[in-house]
């Protein structure tokens, strides 16, 4: 799933997802393989959910990329088609590059301003990519 929307004012998975998928997602996430009405069941733990509207977005999310289907019996499985970690990683590197892309170096101070208030492990780890890129250069 490529990232059409991002949502600067949201939170989480909010910030890729409407409400009602990223709440299935993070279902899916946690109790692994599931039916629509398993899906359905674990969200009505908070509020009774419509089982079509639960079986139009997860198809949805399969059209997007997210989940798979699959067939067991007459009955639907869906499966994330990544982890959570994965999914996390692969939009923190799409938003990286997409800001490089339109800011470039108004991006980096940025990104080296936010640094300053971090913690001393990612300064660190930084620190030593810098010098792994200098040896790729000489």
């Amino acid at each position: 799933m490529k990232i059409s929307h991002f949502k600067v004012g949201e939170q989480g998975l909010n910030r890729f997802f409407g409400s009602l998928e990223a709440r299935i997602m993070e279902v899916l996430w946690s109790q692994g393989p599931l039916s629509i009405k398993e899906v359905q069941m674990k969200l009505g733990e908070d509020k009774v959910m419509n089982f079509n509207t639960v079986m139009t977005v997860m198809n949805r999310l399969v059209d997007k990329g997210v989940l798979l289907k699959e067939m067991q019996g007459r009955t639907s499985i869906y499966t994330p088609a990544e982890s959570r970690e994965e999914f996390m990683n692969t939009k923190s590197k799409e938003l990286t590059q997409e800001l490089m892309d339109q800011f470039g170096s108004i991006a980096v101070a940025h990104m080296l301003d936010a640094v300053e208030e971090a913690d001393p492990d990612l300064i660190s780890r930084l620190e030593q990519k810098i010098e792994q890129w200098k040896k790729e250069i000489q």
